[in-house]
């Protein structure tokens, strides 16, 4: 038979940590988006590829007899709020799937209706979100951050009811796996002790088995998540994005962005920008992000301890000594990206002024933080030229230049960013021409939404896929949004 290897990985643990359910038929589902490459990568046959066949796949309406439908189980704090039981109340996990190169990889509808965790949530998605994940996740992956990817989208042919009656939409994602902060919450929490330790010594197996030749295994798991979430964040912070919903359950434990709920790319450099509606009080904003990370791994510690050390102080005392260093880790992980923003590949702790200085330029004078970084490829600096004033830019870019002269050509380098060792080159690939804008964004929702029209989405498919390249054709998309384009808010499709 012509199918996918379906390992099916996580149903060998407890029984509580998932249910079998089936994804709801809709009435009429169209194609969206397919991802072709992607497809071919997971080695997805190509009968599958924009059929008929497909369609039923990547609807749910009629899967293949090599899916295996469940929903995970989770826990996690919802703006600091504990929630014991959560779980997958719109997702269905269908498959594990193999690519050619080795890496076992998840298959997951999000929207394919209710299952045992949707409590009072009709497990549907409406059509908007599900664009924005598609085109936001895509692009995050072309920027080269961990992400979770797009696979497909598909229209429903049926009505989602939010605030608004809304077209509801399908999206098929692919990740590491979507196993969550929240999920080891909730394997904590059971009656049987042993469930934490099989879900930790699964996800040592397929994430971190290097783990295993540690003395404390678990402790080094907890570690090792550390210090993905610091570069994790930090390459956020690198290019202005903001998740929006930081909770236990939305984030990764394989150091993935995951769950592109209200998510947005701030515009003007703003620490306490804020998109997300439902963040009323600002606790994910910009600024808070490396913290939030922090304080949601120190929930991921708490339920490690009793696998850590069997006394309770000791076993505290090694989680918060290995918690401490995260603030370093995120440090450094900062650093080593916003230097290469400014074409140092080898940065020492005397940039970080440099670093903040131009910051707070950007934020004292409402500069775009995309522009301007990118503006410091071009001799005359045109944008942060029109945006600051001169004596001010002038003084920054004197001290700028004096730290470029003094960096030297070395033979060997410790850093990854340094491997081209111009510091044009290294700006280039730190600074992206392109982003995901709100306004393009919204722009392609509202044309989808309202005429079916697909032509704005698909271009920005193709111009996103290289981010870091200016060319004609993508200058309109590197622009700011003007005023009456705006997007201050975003929302999450629950």
């Amino acid at each position: 038979m012509d199918r996918p290897l379906n390992e099916q990985s996580y149903q060998q643990l407890p029984a509580s940590c998932f249910s079998a359910c089936q994804p709801t038929p809709v009435r009429s589902p169209r194609f969206l988006a397919f991802n072709q490459n992607l497809a071919a990568a997971l080695g997805l046959p190509e009968h599958l590829w924009q059929t008929e066949a497909g369609l039923g796949l990547f609807s749910g309406n009629a899967l293949p007899d090599w899916t295996a439908p469940i929903a995970q189980a989770y826990a996690g704090h919802q703006f600091a709020n504990y929630v014991p039981r959560l779980g997958d109340g719109r997702a269905i996990l269908l498959a594990e799937l193999r690519t050619q190169q080795g890496s076992l990889l998840d298959m997951q509808l999000k929207g394919a209706g209710r299952t045992p965790y949707s409590r009072s949530g009709d497990g549907r998605a409406p059509l908007g979100p599900v664009i924005r994940e598609y085109l936001v996740s895509e692009a995050m992956h072309a920027l080269g951050v961990p992400t979770t990817r797009a696979l497909a989208a598909v229209t429903t042919g049926e009505i989602v009811f939010r605030d608004e009656a809304l077209p509801g939409a399908i999206l098929t994602r692919v990740a590491s796996s979507h196993i969550r902060i929240g999920t080891f919450q909730f394997a904590a929490n059971q009656s049987d002790p042993s469930i934490i330790k099989q879900l930790a010594d699964y996800v040592i197996a397929r994430h971190y088995p290097d783990c295993v030749h540690e003395e404390n295994r678990y402790l080094a798991l907890l570690e090792q998540v550390i210090a993905r979430q610091a570069r994790l964040i930090a390459h956020w912070m690198s290019l202005g994005f903001i998740h929006g919903v930081m909770n236990t359950d939305n984030m990764s434990i394989s150091g993935e962005t995951i769950d592109y709920g209200p998510c947005a790319f701030m515009e003007a450099y703003n620490p306490e920008q804020v998109f997300s509606f439902i963040d009323q009080r600002g606790r994910y904003a910009y600024k808070n992000q490396p913290a939030v990370a922090q304080w949601n791994l120190a929930r991921l510690a708490e339920s490690l301890l009793t696998l850590i050390h069997p006394e309770q102080t000791q076993a505290i005392e090694l989680v918060m000594s290995s918690l401490n260093h995260f603030p370093s880790l995120y440090q450094q992980q900062w650093l080593l990206r916003f230097a290469a923003k400014l074409g140092i590949a080898e940065p020492v702790s005397t940039d970080v002024p440099l670093i903040e200085d131009f910051l707070h330029l950007l934020q004292q004078h409402h500069a775009d933080f995309t522009l301007s970084f990118r503006d410091l490829l071009h001799h005359e600096h045109p944008y942060l030229t029109a945006k600051i004033p001169p004596e001010l830019l002038q003084n920054w870019l004197a001290q700028w230049q004096l730290r470029l002269t003094r960096i030297t050509t070395t033979p060997h380098t410790h850093n990854e960013m340094a491997a081209q060792r111009t510091p044009v080159a290294i700006m280039a690939a730190a600074n992206p021409v392109l982003i995901p804008r709100n306004h393009l964004i919204q722009r392609v929702i509202d044309a989808v939404m309202t005429t079916g029209d697909l032509s704005l989405f698909n271009q920005l498919q193709q111009v996103w896929q290289q981010p870091f390249l200016a060319t004609a054709e993508n200058q309109p998309f590197q622009l700011a949004a003007v005023p009456q384009e705006q997007v201050s808010q975003t929302f999450c499709g629950t």
